[in-house]
């Protein structure tokens, strides 16, 4: 028997003409729709001018453990089960991550319609490194358990990503201010492709002000990573010394070192030399 295919399809974040147009097709023929929110769905379908001919069903954080073993049995059936989540792409920071679990256990393949992503449009308009990059989602809501996931950040040096919600962004922002400095430059994005969209950029210390007056929408913040620590070429050698004596080569030792510290590699290199003298 050949088993269906899970999609997780996904959804405009805020303009609905962002719709990749495959998500239409995958609406109209799937087996069953696995919704977020089918309020929402149904404005979408809507929108795309399209009649999903399959079953309907909710899906979100408060039945997804006891709907994922219904969804399962009917992939293993042969359906299609599409899932949308109210934006964006599912099982990231949305249902659909413990369906993609299951499904992979149970042999199914699993693949997506890309689409509008606000982790990626964010970094691109923040204005801040985007070569390297993380995304933390949502921090915890309690006081301590926030500062202690932000502790664990501060020597991060790749850019930052995460959402919020508008009534906690300025405690979020002032914690992130304790936490990386207050002069650490941040970018605070808000309806995203929407009519009110809003960039804001500067330090977390400015950013935070400016929350205070309160904030509206949906929110992603993006942070710069931490800046790197430069050291002296003494400091460094003990180090080079040991990685060169358990059987790296120096050069690349050296250029490692350098990427990491912002050191000169000839001035690592060379006072590897000397020091072996």
């Amino acid at each position: 028997m050949t088993t269906g295919v899970l999609v997780l399809a996904a959804t405009p974040i805020g303009d609905p003409t962002d719709a990749a147009p495959r998500l239409a097709a995958e609406l109209t023929k799937a087996n069953v729709i696995a919704a977020e929110d089918t309020r929402r769905l149904r404005r979408l379908t809507s929108a795309l001018g399209v009649s999903p001919t399959g079953s309907i069903l909710s899906y979100h954080e408060h039945n997804e453990a006891a709907r994922t073993p219904e969804l399962v049995e009917r992939l293993a059936a042969g359906e299609r089960v599409v899932v949308v989540t109210d934006a964006g792409m599912p099982s990231v920071s949305d249902p659909g991550y413990r369906l993609v679990v299951a499904a992979v256990e149970a042999g199914i393949r699993v693949t997506c319609v890309p689409g509008p992503s606000a982790v990626l449009m964010a970094l691109a308009v923040s204005g801040l490194p985007v070569d390297r990059f993380c995304f933390d989602g949502f921090l915890p809501r309690k006081r301590g358990e926030r500062a202690r996931q932000l502790a664990e950040l501060v020597g991060e040096r790749r850019t930052m990503v995460f959402f919020e919600a508008p009534h906690r962004l300025g405690d979020t922002l002032e914690a992130m201010a304790q936490a990386f400095g207050p002069e650490r430059l941040a970018a605070v994005c808000r309806e995203l492709t929407k009519t009110y969209e809003e960039v804001r950029r500067g330090s977390l210390a400015e950013l935070a002000e400016w929350a205070r007056e309160g904030a509206r929408g949906e929110i992603t913040v993006v942070v710069a990573g931490a800046p790197r620590e430069v050291g002296s070429v003494d400091d460094a050698l003990g180090g080079i010394r040991s990685r060169v004596a358990a059987g790296e080569r120096l050069k690349d030792v050296c250029a490692d070192v350098a990427s990491h510290t912002g050191l000169s590699k000839k001035a690592l290199y060379d006072g590897a030399i000397a020091a072996r003298g």
